[in-house]
C-alpha cells in the first residue's frame, strides 16, 4: 500500500520499530535500504518512484507527495527520525513540528552520498547524538555532533547519570549549569549515593569540576554551579546550592515489604509515603519493592509498584531464611514459611547486612528500608 500525502491530513502508517529511516532520491534509497537491513529497529519510508517490488514483503512503506507532509505522522511515533535530505530542507520542515526538547524525536541527517552523518535536534535528550554515531558506526561514515559538552568532552548535564536511571528533581536550573559546565567555571559535583562510574570521556576530569562526598564540602569552596546527586531529602540551608544547582535522585532505595492478604494500595502506598518523610528520602530515589513469592500476586504492592514504575523482587521462603535477621519472627515463620518478610527480602535484593530501617509495622504493612551500594 503506498502512503498518498495531501495537504491538510496527517496520514496513517504503519509503526513497527523505534526509529523512522526516510529518503526521496535516488542514491539515498539506496543507502536507506542498506541501513534498514543492519538497523533491525527501524521502519523505512521513501518515494513510490524508486519501488523495487519486494517493498510489501520487507515491511517498507511507499509515499506520493510532498516528504514534508510525512513528518507530522512520524514525528509523535518515533523516538528518532533519520532523513536522507539535505539539512536546510529538513531545518525548514520540522520548525512547525518543534515543541519542546523533553519530548521532540532525535533528528539525524545523512548526505545523499553517505558520507556524513549529523545531528540536528534533541541530540542529548532526545538521543540523537547516540544515534548519530550507531548510524555512523552501521554505514561506515563520519558522526557529525556539535553539542559542546560531547565536543569539549565534559559532563552533559541534561544527561547526566540517565544511563543509570537517575532523574533531575527540576529542570529549571538545566540550562545555566549546562553553561557553566562548558564555559569552565568552577562546577561541584556532590555525590552523596548512586553508580561511580559516570564519567563516560577517555580523557581525564576537567580541573574546573571537583567531586564532593558532602554539600557542606563543596560549599567550602564557593562552586558556581553544582551537581548534586543523592537520595536525602535537603535541609533549606543545603538547598541553597540549588540556586544554580541541579538535583539528581539516583535509584537506590530498596523498600522491604510484608502484607495481610488484600491490603489495599492506597494503605501501602501511605506507610511507604510516610516512612520515607520520616527518613528524609526521596520517593523517586525507590528503585524496587522486595517481598517473598507468596506475594508475586499481591494486587495492591503490584498497584503501587506499576504507578511509580518500580522493579518487584519475590524471593522464596528458603531464600528468605538465609539472612541473618535482627527480629526474627516464630508467628511469620508459622504462616509464611520465613522468619521475616520484609527485613531479608530488603537485606537480599540491597546486597546488604544493614538496613537504614530494620522493621517498621503500620497497621497491615510491614516495611524495612535498605540502600543500594556502590562503594
Amino acid at each position: 500500500m503506498t502512503i498518498e500525502l495531501r495537504e491538510g491530513e496527517i496520514p496513517v502508517i504503519r509503526q513497527r520499530g523505534d526509529y523512522a529511516v526516510v529518503a526521496i532520491t535516488k542514491h539515498g534509497v539506496e543507502l536507506a535500504r542498506r541501513l534498514y537491513q543492519i538497523f533491525p529497529r527501524a521502519d523505512l519510508y521513501y518515494m513510490s518512484k524508486f519501488a523495487r517490488g519486494d517493498e510489501a514483503a520487507n515491511h517498507i512503506q511507499l509515499f506520493t507527495g510532498s516528504v514534508r507532509l510525512l513528518l507530522p505522522a512520524l514525528w509523535p511515533a518515533y523516538k528518532g527520525i533519520v532523513l536522507l535530505i539535505s539539512l536546510g530542507a529538513v531545518v525548514r520542515m520540522i520548525a512547525p513540528l518543534l515543541q519542546d526538547k523533553k519530548t521532540d524525536p532525535g533528528v539525524v541527517v545523512i548526505d545523499d552520498k553517505g558520507e556524513h552523518v549529523i545531528s540536528v535536534l534533541s541530540g542529548h535528550l532526545g538521543g540523537a547524538n547516540e544515534l548519530v554515531r550507531e548510524v555512523a558506526a552501521a554505514i561506515g561514515a563520519r558522526p557529525v555532533v556539535t553539542t559542546a559538552s560531547d565536543v569539549q568532552k565534559t559532563i552533559p548535564v541534561d544527561l547526566f547519570g540517565r544511563r543509570f536511571g537517575w532523574e533531575w528533581e527540576s529542570a529549571e536550573k538545566l540550562t545555566p549549569v549546562s553553561a557553566s559546565v562548558v564555559n569552565e567555571e568552577r562546577v561541584a559535583v556532590v555525590q552523596e549515593s548512586g553508580e561511580r562510574d559516570w564519567w563516560m570521556h577517555d580523557t581525564p576530569m576537567p580541573p574546573n569540576i571537583r567531586v564532593y562526598p558532602s554539600i557542606e564540602a563543596a560549599r567550602r569552596d564557593e562552586p558556581q554551579a553544582a551537581l548534586v546527586v543523592t537520595h536525602r531529602l535537603l535541609t533549606p540551608e543545603e538547598a541553597e546550592i540549588l540556586e544554580n544547582g541541579v538535583l539528581y535522585r539516583p535509584k537506590v532505595i530498596v523498600l522491604g515489604i510484608g502484607c495481610n492478604r488484600g491490603t489495599p494500595a492506597s494503605e501501602i502506598e501511605a506507610v511507604i509515603q510516610e516512612t520515607l518523610a520520616e527518613l528524609s528520602f526521596s520517593i523517586r530515589s525507590v528503585k524496587a519493592v522486595a517481598t517473598i513469592d507468596l506475594k508475586k500476586d499481591e494486587a495492591g504492592l503490584l498497584e503501587v509498584c506499576r504507578k511509580y514504575g518500580w522493579e518487584f523482587a519475590c524471593y522464596t521462603p528458603q531464600q528468605l531464611n538465609q539472612v541473618k535477621l535482627e527480629e526474627p519472627s516464630e508467628t511469620v515463620y508459622k504462616f509464611t514459611g520465613a522468619y521475616g518478610v520484609s527485613e531479608p527480602a530488603a537485606k537480599l535484593y540491597a546486597g546488604a547486612d544493614k538496613l537504614v530501617l530494620t522493621k517498621k509495622k503500620s497497621g497491615n504493612v510491614t516495611i524495612s528500608v535498605g540502600l543500594l551500594s556502590f562503594e
